[in-house]
């Protein structure tokens, strides 16, 4: 059976985008994490809410501004994952740019 893939979809959930958006820049505005996310800011605050009520990030107000904290001893929430944390997951998808690390070299055979 042969399954099509002309649908948009994403590996992640819309929480998965937010984390990672919020685990990349923790001093963002809900419009540039819901930008950045692909998701509306309405959207993305109910996911940010969602998050914080699960202990994945805390909220700190300075000011006008909200400062994030990522939880990442976190266990994800599907079966299939149970005694997994999510930290090591977002190192790897949180990464910038300046911080991906060197390219891993393609194993070769024999000599």
């Amino acid at each position: 059976m042969t399954h099509g893939s002309d649908g948009v979809w994403t590996l992640l959930t819309g929480h998965g985008h937010v984390l990672v958006a919020i685990a990349k820049n923790p001093r963002s505005r809900v419009s540039d994490l819901s930008r950045e996310a692909g998701l509306t800011e309405r959207t993305t605050l109910g996911i940010i809410n969602d998050l914080e009520s699960a202990g994945y990030i805390s909220r700190h107000r300075t000011g006008r501004r909200t400062t994030y904290t990522v939880h990442r001893d976190r266990g994800f929430r599907h079966s299939s994952q149970e005694g997994l944390v999510v930290g090591p997951l977002l190192e790897v998808l949180a990464q910038t740019s300046e911080e991906d690390p060197a390219p891993r070299s393609e194993e070769s055979g024999p000599a």
